[in-house]
């Protein structure tokens, strides 16, 4: 068992590495030349020589790198261009919000998804099951920021029972900081919903066909015992799979989402960057997003000894 956490963990090295080197890169493969699209139309050639050296572009790419990566292991991801902000206090502000997205969305998205999955897999054929899979397919389908603003529209302008943008910090109340967050997060969740309850149905359907059901079955267990105490728990290496895949859907949706309701996170940051070609704060928080996706799929590998101790590879 340590020795098999001890190789997954190793495995996120390189990995990591790979990363590191692809967001270091953004300044040298974005179209045409950084320094001077930062400076602007009205900059002379001096302005722009100064903000080439200041981002280092006239050192050699390898020096460059290594300085900034060890930077980063120290913590440091550098200095915001525009705010002259240390880029970490800037995403340390803003990780709050998009943090406590995310949680209320895979929350809501597992709760869900998974009995819908399984009741759609136990119903097999019947119009529960249908009903599902026209869900499946709804969520599929609509982009978030087409949902996003419907919830708006009806339930915050029409009938007034959420804020329409905006975001409560939770040390100001459970409350008010889950009433910001539920219209946002069935947004961003409708999509990751439908793909967790389809992967889960079409697992379920799989092992219910299996000989230790049948004989579940034959000695009286109970409908609910053999679907979510052995069915379920041996279909769950693909679930929490798919789970943990979906995290990239929720990572990319929290730009679209935190930009429909006006969130101050980490998303609505990243599009502020872009548009004003900021390097050090775009390449910050692609970072923190990549190695926050990395550790989530590290938590999955490991969950699988939870569900499946013959996983020791």
């Amino acid at each position: 068992m340590f020795a098999y956490i001890v190789r997954r963990v190793l495995a996120t090295i390189p990995v990591m590495a790979i990363v590191a080197l692809f967001v270091f890169s953004l300044l040298y493969i974005a179209p045409g030349d950084p320094a001077a699209v930062i400076a602007g139309d009205q900059a002379t050639p001096a302005d722009v020589e100064r903000i080439r050296a200041s981002l280092g572009l006239d050192r050699p790419y390898l020096v460059r790198f290594g300085e900034w990566v060890w930077r980063i292991l120290q913590g440091d991801l550098g200095t915001s261009i525009f705010t002259n902000l240390p880029v970490t206090r800037m995403i340390a502000q803003r990780v709050e919000p998009t943090l406590s997205l995310m949680v209320v969305t895979l929350g809501l998205a597992i709760v869900i998804a998974v009995p819908l999955g399984v009741i759609a897999a136990w119903k097999s054929g019947s119009w529960i099951d249908r009903l599902v899979m026209v869900f499946s397919v709804l969520n599929f389908s609509v982009p978030v920021f087409v949902v996003g603003y419907l919830l708006a529209y009806y339930f915050a302008l029409q009938l007034d029972w959420f804020p329409v943008q905006g975001y409560t910090p939770i040390s100001e109340g459970v409350g008010p900081w889950l009433q910001n967050l539920v219209l946002p997060a069935v947004a961003l969740g409708g999509g990751y919903t439908a793909l967790i309850a389809r992967i889960t149905r079409a697992t379920m359907l799989e092992v219910l066909q299996q000989d230790y059901i049948r004989t579940a079955r034959a000695k009286g267990a109970g409908q609910t015992t053999i679907l979510f105490l052995h069915a379920l728990k041996n279909a769950a290496v693909p679930i929490v799979t798919v789970i943990g895949i979906g995290i990239a859907l929720l990572i990319g949706g929290a730009v679209v989402t935190e930009s429909v309701f006006a969130i101050p996170g980490l998303g609505r940051l990243t599009v502020d960057a872009i548009l004003r070609r900021d390097y050090p704060v775009i390449q910050g928080v692609i970072l923190l997003f990549s190695f926050s996706y990395v550790l989530v799929n590290l938590l999955i590998d490991l969950s699988y000894t939870l569900f499946d101790p013959r996983i020791r590879y």
